[in-house]
């Protein structure tokens, strides 16, 4: 997990604390459907769980009731993805099916995946107050904190919901008035080639 940072440990598995599973759970009324960006040290606990090399979440299907992702901040080289593949699937599982998604970003505000699936299409944005949040390294909670702020985005309408959960964890902003409009120049912000368009 970089998002351009250095990466403060070699573990690809940097799974959520319980504390945001359970914030998670609590806006999804007790049940997480899919978790297309598992592993196996995971406290998810979703109901279907998509991990490589068996399954990757990218290619499976997300026509899901709740999905909760955190996806791997960096680059894979090997499969040619990065967090914007991710942030596009959780925008077009919610346009597409109706699925209510939330995700565990790094706050990156000027990238092209914040401008494309963010801005103008999530519903609101908890900006964290944890300013190192201490990810599960492989189950553990030991190391350093994340390099960078996180956020909790969610795609859907029930905002108040969203609002009463996340409002103990940091500073919540209603997205609903930039639904739908265009951030940043549309015609420098590559679409997604094996993804169908939004």
């Amino acid at each position: 997990m970089t998002a351009g940072r250095t990466v403060n440990s070699q573990s690809v598995d940097w799974c959520t604390p319980q504390k945001y599973v359970d914030a998670v759970k609590r806006v999804f009324d007790g049940k997480i459907a899919l978790d297309p960006c598992s592993n196996q040290w995971s406290v998810v606990a979703a109901e279907t769980e998509y991990s490589l090399p068996e399954h990757d979440g990218l290619r499976e299907s997300w026509d899901f009731p709740t999905i909760y992702v955190n996806p791997p901040y960096g680059a894979d080289k090997e499969r040619g993805t990065t967090i914007k593949h991710w942030l596009y699937k959780c925008a077009h599982a919610h346009k597409h099916y109706g699925a209510e998604v939330l995700a565990l970003v790094p706050v990156a505000t000027n990238t092209r995946h914040w401008k494309e699936y963010v801005w103008g299409r999530a519903t609101a944005v908890c900006f964290l107050y944890d300013t190192r949040l201490r990810f599960l390294i492989e189950g553990k909670d030991e190391g350093k904190g994340a390099p960078m702020s996180c956020a909790m985005v969610y795609w859907n309408k029930n905002i108040e919901k969203f609002l009463d959960v996340f409002s103990e964890f940091g500073a919540v902003v209603d997205l609903r008035p930039l639904q739908g409009t265009i951030n940043g120049d549309r015609g420098k912000l590559r679409q997604m080639k094996f993804l169908d368009d939004i």
